[in-house]
């Protein structure tokens, strides 16, 4: 579990099994030396585990499931770069909401606008299913950062954000244009309580809420 919260930056490159990740840097903050073999690290907000510890970074094993899913393949060229957090400990503070480390979707920029006291950047999710999580105020991890929408589309399906200079400068959204795909992770409370009451298509839990079922449960 982590909380959108990138503590550093770093590149990726493929590797035997999986990836080889570097550290950017890492002067008096979080760093390698932090890592232990079977650690978990929010990878771009995809939850990798360190198979082997280097002195610049760590591999971790990645399935071509997770590649093929997520920006990382497209990315491991040592080149571009990635946010990373290290797992959340129970002591922490959750500065930010929390994120599992699962990757729901592809999204893409569809917008980058510089403004006054911040930037002004607009995300389509490639499958707008996706959207229904999606509202005013609510949070979602874009490359593993918790960021909080400004508004959305009626569906959800494309929303945007203001972005503070503090995070546009110490994460990888700076590095953003138009066009770029980005991992997406919604809320996952907005995911469990849709699967709790029932609104999608599991078939158990109470039917969706509607005007008939709050009157009928006594708030009319």
């Amino acid at each position: 579990m982590f909380t959108g919260l990138v503590q550093a930056t770093g590149s990726i490159e493929r590797a035997p099994a999986g990836v080889r990740l570097r550290w950017n840097a890492a002067p008096g903050g979080w760093g390698p030396a932090d890592l232990a073999l079977g650690d978990s690290v929010a990878v771009d907000g995809v939850c990798l585990t360190v198979a082997e510890r280097l002195a610049d970074g760590f591999r971790a094993d990645v399935s071509e499931e997770t590649l093929g899913r997520t920006t990382l393949a497209a990315k491991a060229d040592g080149r571009a770069a990635v946010n990373l957090e290290p797992a959340l400990r129970l002591a922490d503070r959750l500065g930010g909401h929390l994120v599992s480390g699962h990757v729901d979707g592809l999204g893409t920029v569809a917008a980058v606008e510089r403004q006054s006291a911040s930037w002004h950047l607009e995300l389509a999710w490639n499958h707008s299913a996706y959207g229904r999580y999606v509202c005013e105020k609510a949070s979602v991890a874009v490359d593993g950062i918790s960021l909080t929408v400004a508004g959305c589309s009626g569906d959800g399906a494309r929303f945007w954000i203001a972005v503070i200079p503090h995070t546009w400068a110490e994460t990888t959204l700076h590095l953003l244009r138009a066009g770029d795909p980005v991992n997406l992770e919604a809320d996952l409370l907005a995911k469990y309580t849709e699967r709790l009451l029932g609104a999608g298509s599991h078939g158990m839990g109470h039917p969706g809420i509607s005007a008939e079922w709050l009157v009928s449960h006594g708030y009319g």
